[in-house]
């Protein structure tokens, strides 16, 4: 299997503040992928991304395997790939168990879901796998195009690269705040970084990283907060987000944080003239 290209970066962004206009003008920026956070509520959501626009590629980041039967996912993959073609990745993954009621033996989990997509006549070279830790990177190396991990570090994109192998996608999404003003900046990232550092699997991702109990408390430390969210001017974060590259990763998922939400385009066009897109 041939080792997808999506482009060196991509962004992240939650499914209900996407739409159709915001997908056209980060095609326009030169970005390669658009990763619809969250397992979409809304069915229409990636087809909608998929016909505004011509050559992006849509992927989703994640369809939550406990919420959403493979049969079903399968079902979207095919009718989404006969209409967009290969522009459309699947992306799964299971979540977290302090969300799911049902959570119990994830791994397990991953293979029967994997599984059924088989079944269902989902290629390998089609989906993704949501991973962070040693034994399921190896499964996205094995049975899928690869991995997209989340909230993760440069440090964690040299471990998961030495776990899986060159022949398969890396993809990790990144948080980013374009502002230089460290305080203003922490804050923003504290707030997004909050929840996750409050879920066991990425609580033991980070220990697993070196970070530690003291890191975790009080909404994160700063250390902890610039590694999880790097901030600063456009070259700054810039080199942050090729870091990853640095460290073996294919492709960045760019989650870029605002005050108040506002509209991202205008950093992200920022970020796009200094990574050369």
């Amino acid at each position: 299997m041939t080792k997808i290209d999506i482009g060196r970066y991509g962004i992240w962004r939650p499914w209900p503040r996407l739409t159709p206009e915001l997908a056209r003008e980060v095609e326009a920026l030169g970005y390669g992928a658009i990763w619809v956070g969250g397992s979409p509520d809304d069915p229409e959501v990636v087809d909608g991304l998929l016909a505004a626009t011509e050559h992006i590629t849509v992927a989703t980041g994640i369809v939550n395997m406990w919420a959403t039967p493979a049969e079903e996912a399968a079902a979207s993959y095919r009718r989404l790939r006969d209409a967009h073609g290969e522009r459309f990745v699947l992306g799964v993954g299971v979540g977290h168990r302090e969300a799911t009621r049902e959570y119990r033996a994830p791994y397990e989990m991953i293979g029967d879901y994997l599984d059924r997509l088989d079944a269902a006549d989902v290629p390998e070279d089609g989906r993704v796998l949501a991973a962070l830790g040693p034994k399921v990177l190896r499964v996205a190396a094995e049975r899928t195009a690869g991995a997209h991990p989340y909230l993760v570090t440069p440090d964690h994109s040299r471990k998961a690269r030495a776990e899986m192998g060159e022949a398969r996608l890396l993809a990790p999404e990144q948080k980013v705040v374009l502002d230089a003003d460290p305080e203003r900046a922490r804050a923003l990232g504290r707030a997004a970084a909050d929840m996750y550092l409050r879920l066991r699997n990425y609580v033991a991702n980070l220990e697993r990283l070196g970070w530690t109990d003291e890191d975790f408390a009080g909404g994160g430390s700063d250390a902890l907060i610039d590694a999880l969210v790097p901030h600063g001017g456009t070259a700054a974060v810039a080199a942050a987000l090729e870091a990853h590259h640095d460290a073996g990763a294919d492709h960045v998922a760019v989650q870029l944080l605002t005050e108040d939400d506002a509209d991202p385009v205008p950093g992200l066009r920022a970020l796009a003239g200094e990574l050369g897109l």
